[in-house]
């Protein structure tokens, strides 16, 4: 970063978050100056500024955009145009997002530099964590990362997710050896292209050190509770290779059967009965303690359409250990940290760093309603962004960013709620993505809504022994009136209990009546909505559909289950595995605002 220092530890790290957010205002200030600075003479902003580095001059003339007014730009360097397009500095890779909020992979301008800005991000995870747990450099921590295959744009740029650009870095693969980033997977099964491969192996070098592991994570929850059904069907094989010290013959990766071969250096057949034992079971709540007992926590991102996975993680870890959601990052940029991470998953909320790149904000009303008001894609009146330091408590916000690498007044699409402040920073909760929507007729049901709705509407199955592991949905037009049609994953913790077409029904019928006023008007008034669906989907349903995103190019390591399906290949899919289908029997409650 300039030079700078990447590496804090303990109580320099500390400092330097204090530092950064006591001096925000400036921060932020001096770090625009500097974008103006080097990119000044780029063909975007020359555009608008006519060479001029004046920061009232930026804020007054330069656009806020969307994707689609940039991608021309990233389009022509990833086919052999100058960098100095956008930036000043060379562009070294091109990122793409995981595909799965907005339908089609974007495509992510990265110089060099930005690497440094990730890892300082990382090397501040730790010494938060241990103002709240001590003894972390006392084991190991079993985190399941993944990469994917890079591809090469036409130029011959890499084409990769920004993950995979992070581990297959010098900052990952050089990083400083201690304690506190003693992994249980060697980076040979980490850097496996193969994801079946690495998941075995990671897995497996997981399971070998079990008595020394302190914390267990992956990025996001979707990827920890796949890892579990993984061990589900595979614990018998892993078991056997501890036993007989020799490596499953479906592992050939030469580079991962050698480091794994380091860590089966003889059979160990008390290990592989005690992970046996364990895992035959007839049930599997609290199974992460039990192969793990040292663990103090779960490390993912719970946030967001994220926390629909909260559930089924307190119940494989039987409630025991806390999820922790350490920091707030995205392809485009890596914005901040959480300061308090053993907090409910329900009241996380991040530290934007002020140093990260220049943070502006779209604001949406003291409770979010103009989230829905502003499309996506309107003109958006330059006067009408807020600085970081000027952002108000309780008020909802589009998070909009200035990069070094060529991003500028770019909506990023997140929608946050201000929480706070430390110090001079403010501090955020991540509320949902803007563009993940269903639409019928007049309704705009966002992620949030649909999140809220359907947690309250699992409930109704507890008493069944019944686990809602998955969902998604989109809007039915096919036929007149349109309607909403829910597909859910349901897991019987319990065999000898079943749920019922009418409990099914009422489950329809609860989230209908926990959507928006709009919505219930048209279903009950106005009839533009028909009665939503739920199709209820055959257990590994969601995991065949992630299978069918990796495929089209996503990435294991930042799949996400999209909320609303958009691809007829993947609807083709989820209707395949349906069993049944059910519908509200009756409209939803609605009174008129004036009744």
């Amino acid at each position: 970063m300039d030079g700078k220092k990447l590496e804090y530890k303990g109580e320099d790290a500390l400092k330097e978050i204090e530092k950064l957010t006591t001096t925000a205002g400036e921060v932020q200030y001096g770090i625009l100056k500097e974008i103006l600075k080097r990119n000044a003479e780029t063909e975007y902003l020359n555009k608008y500024m006519k060479g001029s580095i004046d920061v009232s001059q930026f804020k007054s003339c330069v656009p806020v955009i969307t994707y689609k007014n940039i991608y021309p730009y990233i389009q022509r360097i990833a086919n052999g145009e100058d960098s100095s397009l956008i930036t000043g500095q060379p562009i070294t890779e091109i990122l793409c997002s995981s595909g799965t909020s907005a339908g089609e992979p974007k495509l992510t301008p990265s110089i060099a530099e930005d690497l440094d800005r990730r890892t300082f991000l990382y090397n501040l995870i730790m010494p938060i964590m241990n103002q709240y747990i001590p003894g972390l450099d006392d084991g190991k921590a079993m985190y399941l990362y993944f990469v994917k295959a890079e591809l090469s744009t036409p130029c011959g740029l890499p084409f990769r997710t920004v993950l995979t650009s992070y581990y297959k870095s010098k900052h990952f693969k050089c990083r400083t050896r201690d304690p506190f980033n003693d992994f249980t997977s060697p980076d040979q099964a980490i850097l496996c292209n193969d994801s079946n491969q690495s998941m075995y192996c990671q897995l497996l070098a997981g399971l070998v050190h079990r008595h020394q592991v302190m914390r267990l994570g992956a990025v996001f929850a979707s990827a920890l509770l796949r890892a579990i059904s993984f061990l589900e069907r595979k614990w018998a094989q892993l078991c056997n290779d501890i036993r007989t010290g020799h490596l499953d013959l479906s592992i050939i990766d030469p580079a991962c059967r050698s480091a794994m071969m380091s860590i089966l250096s003889s059979p160990n057949p008390d290990l592989a009965d005690e992970i046996e034992s364990i895992c035959s079971r007839p049930s599997w709540k609290g199974i992460l303690c039990h192969l793990w007992p040292r663990a103090k926590y779960i490390e993912a991102v719970v946030t967001g359409s994220m926390a629909q996975y909260i559930p089924p993680l307190e119940y494989y870890s039987a409630g025991k250990l806390p999820l922790v959601c350490t920091m707030y990052a995205s392809s485009e940029c890596y914005f901040g940290v959480n300061l308090k991470p053993i907090c409910d998953p329900a009241e996380v909320a991040f530290t934007l760093l002020p140093n990260m790149g220049y943070f502006e904000f779209l604001p949406l009303g003291e409770n979010g309603a103009l989230a829905m008001d502003i499309d996506e894609e309107e003109a958006v009146p330059n006067d009408r962004l807020v600085d970081l330091v000027n952002v108000k408590v309780g008020c909802y916000y589009e998070l909009v960013v200035t990069t070094f690498s060529g991003l500028y007044r770019y909506r990023i699409g997140d929608v946050l709620q201000v929480t706070g402040f430390h110090n001079q920073a403010p501090q955020f909760r991540f509320i949902c993505r803007r563009n993940v929507v269903l639409s019928v007729d007049n309704d705009k049901t966002n992620e949030e809504d649909l999140h809220r709705s359907i947690t309250t509407a699992k409930k109704l199955l507890e008493p069944y022994n019944a686990l809602l592991v998955e969902y998604t949905s989109y809007a039915d037009t096919s036929s007149v009136p349109g309607h909403y049609v829910l597909f859910w994953e349901i897991q019987m913790v319990d065999s000898a209990t079943s749920v019922d077409a009418k409990l099914l029904q009422e489950c329809c019928v609860t989230v209908e009546e926990e959507l928006d006023y709009v919505y219930r008007q048209c279903r009950s008034r106005e009839k533009t909505i028909g009665p939503l669906e739920i199709r209820v989907v055959e257990p590994g349903t969601f995991e065949a559909l992630m299978d069918l995103f990796i495929s089209q190019g996503g990435s294991i390591n930042q799949y996400k289950t999209p909320r609303c399906i958009k691809s007829s290949t993947a609807l083709k899919l989820l209707n395949s595995h349906a069993l049944a289908s059910f519908s509200s029997p009756r409209d939803p409650k609605w009174i008129p605002l004036n009744g």
